[in-house]
């Protein structure tokens, strides 16, 4: 084994540590957090990770929780390993991906069956995320990989078939005023930011807790007055997107990262747009006019659509 002081030359982190025997509960965690991560493990002793900065922090915050259980833990960077050539290690790396993914696509296959199906989104949803904390981790791009992504779109493309609301021309919308609810949050201020980008250019925003007085308002995101809300596990920006079809990866991303920040239910495990929240909160606890609040959110939305991976 080579051990590398550059880290651009070395490939691999390497993480070896030892706990007291005393410790069963924290070695229980850290082989958790082992197999979260993905690592492999060497034949002989120690957890590999490709090397990059995210890897690199969890090995060492890993290392300093063994440490404060009384444990010793090294983390080093490693050019090579003697009798492991970098291709036989991404094949390990890959073989163990591929049993996450055929655990996956046995799981898929019986939630699939008409007997099964039902309309539990929940399930749905779990099985998304699952293979999204599988692909995070995917480091080589099993050939699995594919596969599966294929299944679940197939699942996906059923589920939206069963349930799909009818597709909204946006040219019936142009140069319309729309209403929502004083006090914008991250679901209102991203939803409004869509609809001027990809609905109505032209879009005025009024707010107001009743839409019966503007009866020829659109509404989005009100309670009981129609026009576009929540839909089964959807939030309104989801909503709009497949009210009007539309059709983009970062988009996609974006709608994952507002769901879980508007209904913390970490139904995605993503966590972009939970800052963006907390300051639309701030704001509107500071007062601040509901058009500058929807303003500004507005231009966060759009920074983070386009920074979105």
């Amino acid at each position: 084994m080579k051990v590398s002081s550059n880290q651009q030359a070395a490939p691999w982190l390497l993480l070896v540590f030892t706990l007291p025997t005393a410790k069963a509960s924290e070695r229980v965690g850290v082989w958790r957090k082992l197999q979260r991560y993905g690592t492999v493990q060497l034949p002989a002793s120690g957890y590999v990770l490709p090397n990059n900065p995210a890897n690199q922090e969890r090995f060492e915050w890993l290392a300093t929780s063994i440490r404060n259980s009384k444990g010793q833990a090294a983390v080093a960077q490693v050019s090579s390993f003697d009798e492991l050539r970098n291709e036989q290690l991404e094949e390990m790396f890959n073989n163990a991906r591929a049993r996450d993914y055929q655990a996956l696509e046995k799981d898929l296959k019986k939630f699939g069956k008409p007997a099964r199906r039902g309309s539990d989104d929940a399930a749905l949803v779990r099985f998304k995320r699952r293979l999204q904390q599988i692909a995070e981790i995917d480091f080589f791009s099993s050939p699995a990989r594919a596969r599966l992504e294929a299944a679940m779109q197939r699942l996906e493309t059923k589920d939206t078939k069963q349930t799909t609301r009818g597709k909204q021309n946006p040219k019936d919308y142009v140069g319309r005023t729309w209403i929502t609810r004083p006090h914008p949050g991250i679901d209102r201020v991203s939803s409004a930011w869509l609809i001027v980008r990809y609905i109505d250019p032209q879009a005025k925003f009024i707010f107001d807790a009743d839409s019966k007085g503007h009866p020829d308002a659109i509404p989005f995101d009100m309670f009981n007055a129609g026009g576009f809300g929540h839909i089964g596990n959807d939030c309104t920006f989801e909503t709009l997107l497949k009210s009007f079809g539309i059709k983009d990866s970062r988009l996609k991303l974006l709608a994952q990262a507002v769901h879980d920040a508007d209904l913390a239910d970490e139904c995605f495990g993503r966590s972009e747009a939970l800052g963006i929240d907390r300051i639309l909160d701030g704001w509107n606890k500071q007062g601040l006019p509901n058009e500058e609040v929807l303003r500004k959110g507005m231009e966060m939305i759009e920074g983070l659509y386009k920074g979105i991976r």
